[in-house]
């Protein structure tokens, strides 16, 4: 039976609740779209994890997606105190090589994508305070997302339902931080027949915890749903979000973070590194079932984005006149779209669900390079060095299937063929740069195949395996190691194979736990190394990343309820000079726990400790972040008073004033690997909404 969510206004945690009405009553399943149909999770041959908007908003600021995802095993989110530069977010050791933006993970957004063709992807339009879920897919099934799936990210945000509704929030924390967000939501119709609306709104700012760290975020989104006939729905979705202001700290040497955690390197200042950014971009869907058997879905969208960054490039390295400057200045035109078939029927008498579907994404950039400084004027735009226009494109086929064989056996299978393109079209500045225009192919054919058999009415095993591939971004064929202009062309895509295999249980008795035993072997992994303030890539030979998952949920007495995710996670080289060092960047253990204590209505409390062991900062090993545990509390109060429902929080982390690393910038060629964690913090907020 699917966990149907509450209003606007209902409580936050007042959900999971619901899951549990009475006490020792079995945990109803979270139906979940990761593997393209609707299932329970516990019945899928992959990882697959719900985490609840309102486990994102209990308590939290709402700023930043790594607030609440603490509770996915094997998923790595980690807040870098830094808004130039993105949150870091891995899963199973993919995606930790990005200095900025999320690399080797597919993101979607509604279903539009928040990966661009090339790879890289950005979540900083998402809107917490309307998302309704968002799951994670981790495993050899996020191959069938085709490029740079190491894992799948989705988030879904809520529709319009029932009578008109306004919520008000904001929260103010520790170093400035003040966020404030309106939200209007309902449906234009009698049970829901009508348009259905969610219209959003916020404004994040932070005067940072480090020197040079201020940050600016505006945001805003709407979504709107209607059935224009009894068998069809349609779903416009729309937001803009724009950086105008966004101070790099840039990370800090062993020593400048023992000296000052709070500091800055001299180059941030010097230079005035910084980003702004403006994001414009809607998106279609429409889903048509023709018959009970056949369904089509369709899926259109656009987008604008314009990014300039300031980087700490000396002056003497961008006097050499055929080097790309020290500022970056982008301008991206994407769309794309997405034309899915679902036939449901059956085979030797058992249900078969068979997707079939057509995905073709186009990005347009406009790249242009300049210096960071005029004369002896620092951490201004200079003289035009690079000039550029750079097409990347996919056409991709999928297949696959999911057959219930039997009552105990479900099997699950896919097959997806991806083409990547890169053309690269160079308007060289006569006499300073020479013509490096060029163009690159890659593509693969990822198969995937998996197995799951129900032992007892409440424990399945599972086992699946698969191919993927992961090509170069942008960024990274952008600038060569060499320094030298024009694109990196040389790079290589990296192809894995991963097998993995689970246990899934879930009872009154025992509650909802997972078991993942997982190995992932990689040929020509990519990998960065990053010089005042710009990465560059290579392949690295042969990777190995070795790993256990385990979660569990309970709920006690209505309103106890308890999670426990831990992974272990053991990424190696296994050739070349670094041959059996552990990849950077990544924690070997993570654990995560948490309770809380979470009425409908009256007093609530909470309780969570994050823990992650040591995570080198380079391929050579040769330092590293120390492990660190860090505990959280927050406390709070709901009331409802007529059609009012208002409700206040106060929440400590770091209560015991760890000194740790919340990031590390790896291969940094400077030695400035650090990006410092807040000591003890603070965070209040209050929210009212009404019900008309």
């Amino acid at each position: 039976m699917p966990l149907r969510f509450l209003p606007a206004c209902a409580l936050a945690w007042a959900m999971p609740l619901a899951a549990s009405a009475q006490p020792g009553a079995p945990l109803q399943s979270v139906v979940v779209t990761a593997t393209r149909t609707e299932a329970d999770p516990q019945e899928v041959p992959a990882s697959i994890s719900s985490v609840n908007g309102d486990e994102l908003r209990q308590g939290r600021a709402q700023v930043n997606i790594s607030e609440a995802l603490g509770s996915v095993p094997g998923l790595q989110a980690r807040e870098r105190q830094n808004y130039a530069q993105d949150v870091q977010i891995s899963m199973r050791g993919f995606g930790t090589r990005a200095t900025f933006g999320i690399r080797g993970l597919r993101l979607y957004v509604d279903g539009i994508p928040a990966t661009q063709p090339d790879g890289q992807g950005q979540l900083s339009h998402v809107d917490l305070a309307s998302a309704e879920r968002i799951e994670v897919l981790r495993g050899p099934f996020s191959a069938l997302y085709g490029n740079s799936s190491g894992g799948v990210l989705q988030v879904f945000t809520e529709e319009g339902r029932g009578a008109p509704k306004l919520r008000l929030d904001t929260a103010a924390g520790s170093d400035g931080l003040l966020r404030f967000g309106a939200k209007v939501s309902g449906n234009t119709g009698l049970n829901d027949s009508g348009v259905g609306y969610v219209l959003s709104a916020s404004r994040f700012a932070t005067d940072g915890y480090r020197e040079h760290s201020e940050a600016r975020r505006p945001l805003a989104n709407a979504k709107l749903t209607l059935r224009p006939h009894e068998d069809g729905k349609l779903t416009l979705v729309a937001n803009r979000v724009v950086l105008p202001k966004a101070d790099d700290p840039l990370g800090l040497s062993r020593a400048q973070w023992q000296a000052n955690p709070r500091g800055v390197d001299p180059a941030a200042l010097n230079f005035n590194t910084r980003k702004n950014m403006d994001q414009t971009q809607a998106g279609l869907v429409y889903e048509h079932h023709l018959s009970e058997a056949h369904a089509l879905q369709a899926t259109l969208y656009g987008g604008q984005r314009g990014t300039t960054q300031y980087q700490s490039i000396p002056v003497a390295v961008q006097n050499n006149p055929r080097h790309p400057g020290g500022v970056i200045d982008l301008d991206r035109d994407y769309a794309g779209a997405d034309l899915r078939w679902t036939w449901r029927t059956l085979l030797a008498d058992a249900p078969l669900t068979v997707v079939a579907g057509l995905a073709y994404d186009g990005l347009r950039e406009d790249r242009r390079g300049y210096t960071n400084f005029v004369g002896s004027t620092l951490g201004v735009q200079g003289a035009l060095r690079r000039d550029e226009r750079n097409r990347v494109s996919n056409f991709d086929q999928y297949l696959q299937a999911d057959w219930r064989l039997t009552q105990r056996w479900t099997l699950n299978a896919g097959l997806r063929h991806s083409r990547v393109r890169f053309d690269s079209q160079d308007r060289y500045i006569v006499g300073v740069n020479p013509d490096d225009s060029g163009q690159a192919r890659y593509g693969a054919t990822l198969p995937v195949f998996g197995a799951s058999f129900a032992v007892t009415e409440s424990l399945r095993v599972y086992a699946s395996a698969g191919k993927g591939f992961e090509t170069p971004t942008l960024n990274e064929l952008s600038y060569r190691p060499d320094q030298q202009p024009g694109l990196n062309f040389g790079l290589q895509p990296a192809r894995s194979r991963s097998v993995e295999a689970g246990l899934k249980h879930r009872s009154a008795a025992l509650g909802e736990w997972t078991a993942a035993v997982f190995r992932t072997g990689t040929e020509d992994e990519i990998v960065t190394s990053t010089v005042n303030g710009r990465s560059t890539a290579q392949n690295a030979g042969k990777t190995r990343r070795n790993g256990l998952e385990l979660a569990w949920e309970q709920r006690y007495l209505q309103h106890l309820r308890t999670q426990v995710a831990a992974t272990f996670l053991d990424a190696r080289y296994r050739d070349g000079a670094n041959a059996g060092a552990r990849m950077p960047g990544l924690a070997k253990s993570s654990l995560y726990a948490s309770a809380g204590w979470v009425p409908p209505q009256g007093w609530r409390a909470g309780a969570d400790w994050r823990a992650l062991s040591r995570v080198m900062v380079n391929d050579a090993n040769s330092d590293a972040a120390a492990g660190y545990g860090v505990l959280g509390l927050y406390t709070g109060y709901a009331a409802r008073l007529g059609g009012w429902q208002l409700e206040g929080f106060v929440r400590a982390d770091n209560l015991l004033d760890k000194r740790y690393a919340g990031s590390v910038i790896v291969n940094e060629g400077n030695s400035r690997f650090f990006e410092p964690a807040p000591g003890r913090n603070w965070l209040v907020g209050l929210s009212v909404c009404l019900s008309y």
